[in-house]
């Protein structure tokens, strides 16, 4: 096995793994299992190394896992399918759509394994859906044993209210089945709009809407609101021309705002008014498309990422906290800020554990300082009880984490349990959950 460095997308963890084994089936991942745990080896599965923490990384001296060839769609049981946890959604949604099918709800990037995605809590918005992990109806587990445990939505309910976002800390995902939708398509409609005003319409917006979000500057007033809602059955959708999509995405959101993202790090003074430009500059798009090409956005700028949920009904105050927050620090923000929203589940971990939330990103372009704004931004949604995402910037550990999710030590009991000589801990998930 060689024996490369490890690095996340952003550029944010690394780490010198041991080997990585790259099994064909969950039978050879076993056996590589056993012969780490005989060698006094952690394990790590990785997946895309989309995560802005550690959550994904291997420790140094461990064995890193990839299933990159345990991938595709197994078994389709209409609703449902049965995928390979290696597959990325990228993959599944194209595969999705051949049978005529379609993830109900979708994050803007789809360049994570489904494991990955549904183990750190990735979402999408829509108040009235849920995150990745709500859309699980039955899932396979490797244990640190080698041994293979299945759990559903009526078998096993425990494991399967906990195993469903698990930071990879209770097992190896090999097999995931989903609920699915029949494939659909999405009207597009985003447009800038003042700040203000999207604050105090902020839950007519939400709830009016099937997925909504928006985007706001920090040193503007700006916001550019995306409203996503089905095209209604018999309508012929009316996508982007293959040259405005282009211009609009790879030239625009990429290519240029890519190389103002540079200017504004070369030269910090600038920043405050090439967000206000960008900001002025945002322009309307309506327009219809398959679901998942309306859901996911290119990501060719690199980022460090904070993304905490609050209490739906404390955005507001929030943002406003932020807002004020940002002019008050000494190196500018370049990225916008992201805001999103999600019913209430009853997954263990899950950042929207038996609460509506919305969700809201902050971002620094890469190479900028972004430590002053994310732990201004962490103050003020701590007072909220914030609960960040698994797989973005955050400082908390075990013991503040676990005031903030009911079931948190539930889930340390069923760690134990499974991995009881810590075969899949890592340096986050020894500041996350404690030692096993």
């Amino acid at each position: 096995m060689p024996r490369p460095g490890w690095t996340n997308w952003a550029g944010t963890v690394a780490r010198t793994p041991a080997g990585t084994a790259r099994p064909r089936d969950p039978a050879e991942a076993a056996i590589q299992l056993r012969a780490a745990a005989r060698g006094g080896r952690t394990v790590r599965p990785l997946g895309s190394g989309h995560s802005f923490t550690g959550v994904g990384a291997p420790a140094d001296g461990a064995l890193a896992l990839d299933l990159a060839h345990w991938s595709g769609i197994e078994r389709v049981d209409p609703p449902c399918v049965t995928v390979r946890a290696g597959t990325p959604l990228h993959r599944l949604n194209r595969e999705l759509g051949e049978l005529g099918l379609a993830l109900p709800n979708l994050g803007d990037i789809d360049r994570q394994t489904v494991a990955g995605a549904i183990s750190t809590g990735t979402h999408g918005t829509g108040a009235e859906l849920g995150g990745l992990a709500t859309q699980v109806t039955e899932l396979e587990l490797l244990l640190a044993d080698g041994t293979t445990r299945r759990c559903s939505e009526t078998h096993d309910k425990q494991l399967f209210d906990a195993a469903r976002v698990s930071l990879g800390a209770l097992g190896v995902l090999t097999r995931v089945t989903l609920r699915c939708v029949p494939a659909f398509h999405l009207v597009a409609d985003e447009r800038p709009e003042p700040l203000d005003d999207v604050l105090a319409r902020f839950d007519e917006l939400a709830d009016g809407n099937d997925h909504f979000e928006f985007y706001w500057f920090p040193h503007s007033t700006r916001t550019l609101v995306k409203r996503n809602n089905r095209l209604p059955a018999g309508q012929e959708p009316s996508p982007l021309s293959p040259l405005r999509e282009f211009f609009e995405y790879e030239l625009m959101e990429n290519r240029a705002f890519g190389a103002l993202c540079r200017l504004g790090r070369a030269r910090p003074e600038l920043v405050r008014p090439l967000n206000r430009f960008c900001a002025a500059t945002w322009s309307a798009r309506h327009y219809s498309d398959l679901g998942h090409r309306v859901f996911v956005t290119r990501r060719r700028v690199r980022f460090a990422e904070s993304e905490y949920a609050v209490p739906r009904a404390e955005l507001p105050a929030v943002l406003a906290e932020l807002r004020a927050a940002a002019e008050r620090l000494a190196d500018p923000v370049m990225f916008p800020v992201e805001v999103r929203v999600a019913a209430a589940d009853d997954i263990w971990l899950s950042t929207a554990h038996r609460r509506a939330s919305a969700y809201i990103a902050v971002h620094q372009f890469t190479g900028m300082p972004h430590r002053a704004w994310f732990d201004a931004f962490s103050s003020i949604v701590d007072s909220v009880g914030g609960r960040p995402h698994w797989g973005k910037m955050h400082r908390l550990t075990a013991d503040e984490l676990r005031e903030r999710y009911p079931r948190f030590d539930d889930f340390r009991a069923m760690r134990a349990e499974l991995d009881p000589g810590g075969l899949f801990a890592n340096p986050y998930l020894d500041r996350v959950l404690g030692p096993v």
